[in-house]
């Protein structure tokens, strides 16, 4: 099913390169299957990254069963975007699992790799996190704090470096998420996200107009959350630099 997915997305991208960009998907959690297929992906389809889910079967991404995947993946210098999926606990009643347990997840995983030491040891990744990384902007300095108080070998400076290596969108955060994001993440860290189509048009659209007039960010910051900061990460699909206009106006 993996092959299949990325055999649609590089047709895709090779029917319309200037339109779409993908990421392969891996048939984790099996190792041996998802090494192969990124080698097939970057050396053949070449993608522009690869996607993983915040959790695979209970399994984080931090585990070190996932390790060769990581080091192949830094060999490469891949960016990497992970998608939260639904962790292994139940669900609230009434409560789907998009609306908490998503965020929370993409939180989870993220710590996972911080403490685990992959932000530091696999500095040629580019990490994506979806939906303003969840709550880690938010609470990274409880989180810093409260791993330098377990794990003393790792200072509070170092591990909120760690923290702030992540990319990430905005899907489905604004306006509320923005103060913390925009403290907490470094310049060029921050891009447009969507959600769309999981989230419903109507939905997204609303986000994407309230960051569009979102007054707490100034001209260029608009510009660089836009486009500038993707454009960095995927010069491929780099807009014209005329191309300026608010997603709600195109």
């Amino acid at each position: 099913m993996a092959r299949r997915v990325n055999d649609y997305g590089a047709d895709l991208v090779q029917r319309h390169p200037d339109r779409f960009g993908f990421f392969a998907t891996l048939a984790l959690p099996d190792v041996d299957a998802a090494l192969t297929e990124v080698g097939r992906a970057f050396d053949q389809l070449k993608v522009d990254g690869v996607v993983l889910m915040s959790n695979y079967e209970g399994v984080y991404l931090g585990n070190p069963s996932f390790e060769p995947v990581w080091k192949e993946l830094n060999r490469r210098g891949a960016v990497v975007y992970i998608h939260p999926s639904k962790p292994q606990i139940p669900l609230l009643p009434r409560v789907p699992g998009p609306i908490t347990d998503y965020p929370f997840d993409t939180t989870r995983t993220a710590v996972d790799l911080v403490t685990a030491g992959h932000m530091t040891r696999f500095r040629s990744i580019r990490v994506i996190l979806s939906h303003a990384g969840g709550f880690l902007p938010y609470a990274a300095a409880r989180f810093a704090k409260l791993m330098h108080a377990v794990n003393p070998n790792r200072t509070v400076e170092a591990l909120t470096s760690d923290m702030q290596a992540f990319y990430f969108d905005t899907a489905l955060s604004t306006p509320t998420g923005l103060p913390s994001l925009l403290a907490f993440a470094p310049p060029g860290h921050i891009l447009f996200g969507s959600d769309y189509p999981y989230a419903p048009a109507g939905i997204s659209a609303s986000f994407t107009a309230e960051l569009d007039a979102y007054s707490g960010l100034t001209a260029d910051q608009h510009k660089q959350i836009s486009h500038s900061n993707a454009a960095t990460l995927f010069p491929r699909l780099a807009f014209p630099q005329h191309d300026t206009a608010p997603r709600s106006a195109r």
